[in-house]
């Protein structure tokens, strides 16, 4: 979580396993109230949007292609320094790592969207726009916000980069597929209903993927080349990097303020929905998060990882899933909604897992236990 030149050195290999206490005394004011900045975006967002009126009417027609340009310019200032971070060279490690790899393709891509299938049709069998939005929350895996939780956590910034990209490829190829899967044919097979047809590009998911990962990617990639080329990399690293560490939590404080300033009055008009869309949520993140950790440190992966994996299963792309429900069933449909109330929740509980992971971090070695590091 500190930004600070000790932090911008370590590595998986070779970062020591302190304590939670002794991570926080280390972070700058800034990361020490981390949890407090964020609660404070959401309730300015959520204000701004509640009391500014036509505030979240102007935001919204800020897009290009269906993508709010407010939220890709703070998401990318969010990634850029994290990306940057990223030691390129060492992505082959990852890449070898198969159980890292499989454990993160079957979460992902199998478990995710399972879970949060049946939590949907538990938790709201009587509430048909509303399940469809979770489902489409849960088809839709993390490929940005994870990025900061991993990094805030002292994950593998390394192999995040790798599981992100992997997530991106697969969402152009599934998301698809998988929404006709769930949304149609389980359902009739189930005898739950006739289901609902998800109406979706590939071109749009791509698009989705190329703004929220492939432009940071590419910027974190030529600042490190760049940089290690001019500076070498031990001043890169201790020089440089602490200089633009903290933009990534200005991005994402500025991304949360917009985003709930676009949806503030759809969320604070309709509490009652607010909390029945919650509930599953909530048992979503935590049953994807303590599994995937609980798997992690199974498989003998080391801290690193196991944070690094946890965060990648437990996050969604909220931006694709409201873009695809507002394209779908229309900007005020239930589906919507839901996808709005994703982060809302998603958020506070990632920022609070964050804090979970120090905790525990003091219980792994992040000395590699295989020639790959897991």
């Amino acid at each position: 979580m500190t930004y600070g030149p000790e932090t911008e050195a370590r590595t998986p290999a070779s970062d020591p396993a302190p304590d939670a206490g002794g991570v926080v005394a280390r972070l700058s004011t800034l990361d020490r109230f981390l949890a407090v900045w964020i609660l404070l975006a959401m309730a300015v967002g959520l204000g701004l949007g509640r009391l500014v009126p036509g505030l979240d009417s102007a935001l919204s027609r800020v897009e290009v292609g269906g993508i709010s340009l407010p939220i890709a310019l703070g998401l990318l200032v969010m990634m850029y320094p994290v990306l940057a971070k990223v030691r390129y060279d060492r992505l082959d490690t990852v890449t070898g790592d198969r159980r890292l790899m499989i454990s993160s393709l079957v979460l992902n891509w199998i478990a995710g969207p399972a879970v949060m299938f049946a939590l949907a049709w538990v938790f709201l069998p009587d509430l048909p726009e509303y399940r469809t939005g979770l489902i489409v929350v849960g088809l839709a895996r993390c490929i940005a916000m994870v990025i900061i939780w991993n990094d805030l956590a002292c994950g593998d910034r390394e192999a995040a980069a790798v599981l992100v990209a992997l997530n991106s490829v697969f969402q152009v190829l599934a998301f698809g597929l998988l929404g006709w899967f769930y949304l149609e044919l389980l359902p009739g097979w189930l005898g739950l209903g006739d289901g609902e047809r998800l109406d979706v590009s590939a071109w749009a998911i791509a698009a989705n993927v190329l703004i929220f990962l492939g432009i940071p990617l590419l910027a974190g990639y030529l600042t490190r080349r760049i940089g290690e080329r001019r500076l070498g990399r031990e001043r890169y690293e201790s020089r440089f990097l602490p200089k633009i560490g903290p933009w990534a939590l200005y991005g994402l404080l500025f991304t949360i303020v917009i985003l709930f300033a676009l949806q503030g009055n759809t969320i604070t008009s309709r509490p009652l929905d607010v909390v029945r869309i919650a509930l599953p949520l909530l048992v979503y993140f935590a049953l994807m998060w303590f599994g995937s950790f609980a798997l992690g440190a199974t498989l003998g992966l080391g801290y690193d990882r196991t944070a690094t994996l946890a965060f990648t299963a437990a996050g969604n792309n909220f931006e694709l899933a409201i873009a695809v429900a507002i394209a779908t069933f229309g900007v005020t449909s239930g589906q919507a909604l839901a996808g709005v109330v994703g982060p809302l929740i998603e958020v506070p509980v990632l920022v609070a897992l964050v804090y979970v992971s120090l905790a525990w971090r003091r219980r792994f070695t992040s000395r590699a236990a295989s020639p790959y590091g897991g």
